[in-house]
C-alpha cells in the first residue's frame, strides 16, 4: 500500500524560482506524486511577518502555480506559521489570522497547512492554545483538506533543548483537541530520521489518535552542516510495510530542485517494489530520468565526494569537480557547480531570521 505522496517546500536558505518549482511538479506527478505544500522558510509573510499579505505580483505567481499543480492532477496547499500567536491570541491577533487566512484562500489553495515549528513552545498550555489557532484559521479557509505541525514534532530532544521543555503528553493533548480530519505531521524518532519503522509509527498514532503524515527530512540539506553535502542517493530506511501506518508521506526537498528530483524518485518505488526495491538501481533509473545516462554515470562516481565528503572534504578535488561539471550544458551539473562555489550555503544566521 503506497501512501499519499507529496512534497513540503520547507527548507532555510534560498528559494527555488518558479520555473523550478513548475520542472519538480513536471518529474514527481507523473511518478506518483499527489500535493505540493508551499511552505519556505524564506517566505516572511508566511512565518515571522506573517499579518503581512502578500503582493499582487507574489499572489499572481502563488495562483499560476496552483493552476500548474492542479493541470498535473495536484494538490496545492500553503504552510502558515503565525509566529508568537500562541502566546497572546487576543482580539487583534485573531482578526489577523482570520484576514491572512482569507487571503490565502483566494488564491486558490486545496490544502491549508498551520505550522507552529520553529517556535518556542514550553508552555503549560501549549496544545490547547494551538488547537484554538487552528480551529480558527479553519473558520476562514476555504481549503477542503487541513495539515498542521506541531512544536515538537518528533521524539528528538534536540527540540527541547533549542525551543524549550515539551509539555507533559503534549502530542496525546493535541490530538485530543484536534478535529480528527486534520492531518498532522511527524518527522520521525529524529528530526532528520535515518529510517521508519512499524512500531515507532504506530506508537505515534497511539499518541495523536490518528495515523500521523510523515514530513519527511530527507533530500532536504539545509542548515550550516547539511548544506555543504548533496542529497542525491536513494531512499532507504522507508519500507513497503510503513504504507499502512502513514496518512501521507511528504518530502522536504534539497536546495536543488533538479537533482533533488533524483532521490525525490526513488520513494514511490520503496512503496511499490517492496523487499524488491534496490537502492542502487533506483538511483541510476531516477539520474539517467533526470540527467541522462551519461551525466547519471559521472553522478554515481561521484556520489562519495558530493554527499558523503561534501565541499568541505574535497580539498582540491573540488575544482577538479567545478571544471568537470561546469563543461556540461544540463541544469543540474549548473546545480552542482553553483554548489561548490558555495551559492546553497546555509548560516546559522539564516536560521534566526528566516
Amino acid at each position: 500500500m503506497t501512501p499519499e505522496l507529496g512534497v513540503i517546500e520547507g527548507y532555510f536558505g534560498r528559494a527555488w524560482n518558479w520555473a523550478d518549482r513548475g520542472e519538480v511538479i513536471d518529474r514527481l506527478a507523473p511518478a506518483g506524486y499527489a500535493f505540493f505544500h508551499y511552505a519556505p522558510k524564506i517566505d516572511g509573510k508566511l512565518r515571522r511577518a506573517w499579518r503581512q499579505l502578500h503582493d499582487a505580483a507574489e499572489v499572481q505567481n502563488l495562483r499560476r502555480f496552483a493552476e500548474h499543480c492542479a493541470g498535473r492532477g495536484m494538490r496545492f496547499g500553503v504552510g502558515l506559521a503565525p509566529y508568537g500567536a500562541h502566546l497572546e491570541f487576543d482580539r487583534e491577533t485573531r482578526k489577523d489570522l482570520r484576514a491572512k487566512i482569507a487571503h490565502l484562500s483566494m488564491i486558490g489553495i486545496d490544502d491549508l497547512v498551520i505550522l507552529f515549528d520553529d517556535m518556542r513552545g514550553d508552555v503549560a498550555d501549549l496544545a490547547e492554545r494551538q488547537a484554538e489557532i487552528v480551529d480558527c484559521a479553519i473558520g476562514s479557509s476555504s481549503a477542503s483538506r487541513v495539515f498542521t505541525c506541531p512544536s515538537y514534532y518528533s521524539d528528538d530532544h534536540l527540540l527541547d533543548r533549542v525551543f524549550g521543555q515539551r509539555p507533559e503528553s503534549y502530542l496525546e493533548n493535541l490530538g485530543k483537541l484536534l478535529d480528527p480530519a486534520i492531518s498532522v505531521y511527524w518527522t520521525g524518532e529524529e528530526i532528520c530520521s535515518r529510517e521508519f519503522s512499524v512500531g515507532h509509527l504506530a506508537s505515534v498514532a497511539q499518541r495523536l489518535g490518528r495515523k500521523p503524515s510523515l514530513w519527511d527530512n530527507y533530500p532536504v540539506n539545509d542548515g550550516p552542516r547539511m548544506s555543504n553535502h548533496l542529497h542525491l542517493r536513494s531512499f532507504t530506511g522507508r519500507p513497503a510495510a510503513l504504507g499502512p501506518h502513514v496518512a501521507h508521506h511528504a518530502i522536504n526537498p534539497a536546495s536543488q530542485p533538479i537533482l533533488g528530483c533524483i532521490p525525490a524518485l526513488t520513494l514511490p518505488s520503496c512503496y511499490a517494489k517492496g523487499d524488491a526495491y534496490s537502492y542502487a538501481s533506483e538511483f541510476m533509473a531516477a539520474a539517467a530520468s533526470v540527467c541522462g545516462d551519461e551525466l547519471a554515470a559521472l553522478l554515481r562516481d561521484d556520489l562519495n565526494s558530493l554527499q558523503d565528503l561534501g565541499r568541505a572534504g574535497l580539498g582540491d578535488n573540488g575544482a577538479k569537480l567545478s571544471r568537470k561539471y561546469a563543461a556540461i550544458e544540463h541544469p543540474a551539473a549548473a546545480e552542482i557547480v553553483d554548489w561548490l562555489n558555495g551559492g546553497y550555503a546555509i548560516t546559522g544566521e539564516m536560521l534566526q531570521t528566516q
